[in-house]
């Protein structure tokens, strides 16, 4: 936990049916879905700088958005469990919100609290940037240099992070103990308890020569998507951010039901490209599936005994598979709706891959 969030905890009471404690938490996903009928209202999500959908008048309204998230299960589920993942979905939300509303400086000093709180939304600074950007381009006739922003958006980030530990580390008395037991865990993973994430099993297995070598791997892997898709998908910012949640609650060190949620969140903005997606019932099924089966196969490993590892772990495998299905035929979707804008001739046909 960043030692900033200790004092907003020691008076909280401790008890998990506090009503202090879930008044708290009510708020944050209030705070959370405010954020979201911002975004949902900017349009971003259907016509962003570079491209407009076709099928961009194909939307829900912001009040059903904020309306899925705050009744999705995984949302009222995370609620009731009381992470601190929460502080960190809603400074992201609201870093989204405030770059959608050509606001690039409050936007880069929320996300620089968000990965102050959880080390992981730093991966999300290049899109980021790239949608402040896009939003500050469209209120001007010629697009402005891109080198200045960059570096001032760049400087405010690193600086809100530097202040942040300036502060963390008076709180604790000058000490930087907090360093390692707040962003080494993630980054070093010496906590290898069960969860839904695909690390801990992998990492239980291997010998202890090769665990440096597959730590970079997989931190690798992870922030070798930010990237790719940042090129790829350079004319839809805000769509690379969401791609870029749903890939953070499939293979970071430590996922949650959070972070699914946060995905989940804002899948609804492209309610556009819904129906070019080929294997919604498939991924959803599994999701539910899973859903159903995770904590049967968790109380069956832990506490009944009567299975093992690899028994809870293969549940997590079928978790993961259908949260990359949606991530995958998302990516399918958005590409194949700009794909129909740059050949027109091709809309409504099927595609085969040769």
């Amino acid at each position: 936990m960043a030692p900033l969030l200790l004092p907003l905890f020691a008076f909280i009471p401790s008890s998990l049916f506090s009503p202090l404690t879930a008044l708290i938490y009510i708020v944050l996903d209030l705070l959370c879905a405010n954020a979201l009928i911002h975004i949902t209202e900017s349009g971003e999500s259907g016509s962003s700088r570079l491209f407009t959908s076709p099928r961009k008048d194909m939307k829900w309204d912001s009040i059903a958005v904020a309306a899925a998230y705050l009744f999705n299960p995984f949302t009222i589920a995370t609620c009731i469990g009381r992470p601190t993942s929460v502080f960190t979905n809603c400074t992201i939300l609201y870093a989204i919100a405030q770059a959608v509303s050509g606001k690039p400086i409050t936007s880069m000093l929320a996300l620089g609290l968000a990965s102050y709180l959880s080390l992981y939304p730093a991966l999300l600074l290049p899109p980021l940037i790239l949608l402040c950007y896009d939003r500050k381009a469209r209120e001007t006739k010629a697009p402005p240099n891109a080198a200045f922003p960059t570096a001032m958006y760049l400087s405010v980030f690193a600086a809100s992070i530097a202040w942040f530990l300036y502060l963390s580390k008076v709180l604790t008395g000058g000490s930087s103990e907090y360093l390692a037991s707040t962003y080494g865990v993630h980054l070093l993973l010496p906590d290898l308890t069960p969860n839904v994430g695909l690390w801990w099993y992998f990492f239980i297995e291997i010998f202890d020569s090769f665990r440096e070598f597959f730590l970079g791997v997989f931190w690798l892997h992870l922030g070798g998507y930010v990237g790719a898709l940042c090129i790829r998908l350079r004319t839809q910012p805000l769509f690379v951010i969401t791609t870029l949640l749903g890939i953070f609650a499939i293979f970071k060190p430590y996922p949650s039901i959070s972070d699914t949620s946060l995905y989940f969140a804002m899948l609804p903005l492209y309610r556009h490209i819904f129906p070019l997606m080929r294997y919604t019932f498939f991924a959803m099924a599994t999701i539910l599936y899973a859903t159903l089966l995770g904590p049967a196969f968790y109380y069956l490993w832990i506490y009944a005994g009567s299975g093992n590892a690899n028994f809870f772990y293969a549940i997590t495998l079928v978790w993961s598979l259908g949260l990359s299905e949606i991530v995958a035929d998302s990516l399918f979707a958005v590409l194949r709706d700009e794909w129909e804008v740059e050949r027109p001739e091709m809309k409504g046909k099927d595609v085969r891959q040769i």
